[in-house]
């Protein structure tokens, strides 16, 4: 069984909308497209292109795929282009008819059970990029095994958020981090069971506590 990585930009509050451009998504009036150029360094260059190796299918929604087959096949003279047109490109969406991009799968039906299926087939891991309406999918069904999530000192508000009321509760593992120069903070989890949870509540409540309580029912 193949996991399920995530790799999500995301600023300090969540957002991951439009990292890349101020026309990659406008919706809702985001105009904070761009918001992650200007920080990359040599570590973030390095970080990336190790997600890519060894070989790893892609995993998008239709949004992020337009924006991708848009982008990386004109780009020449660089490795994490060659790894993601070479890449099979699994594309999940309920509008498109056809996917052209080189070695592109359009996914027929529901997302979620589209990719339970993919990821119980033999083949690579699958990558996903962007894609946060898909993620909203994959995270109600409890299908990621892997988040990398790569954090920009900055503060967007309004956006798209990568964890929405949707997210199925678990605990995760630190598997990884690396910060870079510019104060990017890379991080990789992976699923670790259930929530822990605990308490620093003393073993007799006190009357104030007891009172506080109960006005919880009130």
């Amino acid at each position: 069984m193949r996991k399920l990585i995530v790799n999500t930009f995301v600023s300090l509050d969540g957002v991951m909308q439009a990292p890349g451009g101020p026309a990659e998504d406008p919706t809702g009036n985001f105009t904070l497209g761009g918001w992650n150029a200007t920080f990359w360094d040599d570590v973030m260059g390095q970080a990336i292109a190790k997600e890519f190796d060894p070989p790893t299918d892609l995993l998008l929604g239709r949004k992020t795929y337009e924006i991708f087959a848009a982008h990386w096949p004109y780009i020449s003279d660089d490795p994490v282009a060659d790894q993601l047109n070479n890449a099979t490109k699994y594309v999940a969406s309920r509008t498109l008819d056809e996917v052209t991009w080189n070695n592109a799968v359009l996914l027929k039906g529901d997302a979620g059970d589209a990719v339970a299926e993919l990821k119980h087939q033999d083949g690579p891991d699958l990558n996903v990029q962007g894609s946060s309406d898909l993620l909203q999918t994959l995270l109600r069904r409890d299908l990621v095994d892997v988040f990398n999530i790569w954090t920009f000192p900055i503060l967007l508000g309004p956006g798209k958020r990568l964890f929405g009321e949707g997210t199925t509760p678990g605990g995760l593992r630190l598997l990884e981090s690396v910060t870079s120069t510019t104060g990017v903070t890379i991080a990789k989890y992976e699923r670790a069971g259930e929530v822990p949870v605990g308490s620093f509540q003393l073993a007799e409540p006190t009357e104030a506590e007891l009172r506080r309580r109960a006005s919880l029912t009130d």
